[in-house]
This record gives structure tokens, sequence and C-alpha cells, in this order.
């Protein structure tokens, strides 16, 4: 029972992504940047106070808050500045991908081949199309079709 549940949760979140890939870039942009600026502003703080005890430790800690109140910024006003390194990422989840696939194809349980097998070909099409297009729609769009077919794989799948 447990695993058509999570086969249902994992149909419906491949059908979210699906329809709204892009959901959230520029919120979630505006709300990381306002985090890591307040990230920022508490370690130059705490730089500041920590000079008198340590002096490398202050510096470090100012120099960490400037690098966040910069990036902080940089989110905020600049939705793109957090897309070009999301971008970075994609190439990691996509690494992600074929390292599950892989590890799902290896090991002995019952239908995880198939999904391992779908996990590595996703994956291997994500790094192709992150490498290409790098447009995160299509990217968002091949994660939803591997949360689909893996969510099927296991609603079909016997015990």
């Amino acid at each position: 029972m447990q695993r058509i549940g999570n086969a249902l949760i994992l149909i419906i979140l491949g059908l979210i992504v699906i329809a709204f890939p892009l959901l959230g870039v520029i919120p979630f942009s505006v709300l990381t940047g306002l985090a890591a600026l307040f990230l920022g502003l508490g370690l130059l703080f705490m730089g500041v106070a920590s000079m008198a005890e340590s002096t490398v430790m202050g510096i470090v800690e100012i120099i960490l808050g400037a690098l966040a109140l910069i990036l902080g910024l940089g989110f905020i006003f600049n939705p793109g500045l957090f897309s070009f390194l999301a971008s970075l990422f994609v190439f990691i989840a996509g690494i992600f991908l074929v390292i599950a696939g892989i590890t799902a194809i290896a090991t002995k349980a019952t239908g995880s081949r198939w999904t391992g097998l779908v996990a590595l070909i996703l994956g291997i099409i994500y790094l192709i199309v992150a490498y290409l297009v790098a447009d995160p729609l299509y990217l968002g769009i091949l994660i939803g079709l591997w949360l689909l077919i893996t969510g099927i794989i296991m609603l079909f799948q016997k015990d």
C-alpha cells in the first residue's frame, strides 16, 4: 500500500513539474537573495565583533559577509544571476540521475532495474540538454518526466 502511495505522489509531482517547470524561479531567487543578504549582514557584524578576539577569524567573516551581501543583492535585483548559478547545479542534477540509475541497475531489487534504466537514460539526456540548450524549461520537463515514469512503473510493479 505504501508503494502505491509513493507512486501516486511521484506521478502528481511529475505532472506538476511538467505543467509548471519554471514555477517559482523568480520568487525563489528573491527569497534566496534575502536569506543571503541577512547572512551577509550577520557575518559582517560578527566579523567586526570578533576582530578583538581573533583577527584572522574576523577578516574571514567580513570577507564571507561581503560575498554573501553581493550575492544576495545580485539574486534580488538580477534573477539571471540566480539562473546562472542554478545552471551549474543542473549538471550536478544530471550526474545524480545517472548515478541513481547505475545504482538501481546494479541492485538486485525487483523492478529497480527498469526505474534505474529510466533514471540513467533521462540523466544522460538531462546532461546533453543542459549542455546544448541550457534552458531550465526543458530541464524541468525532463525531471517531471522522470518523476512521472518512475511513479507509473512503481504503480504497476508486482511485489
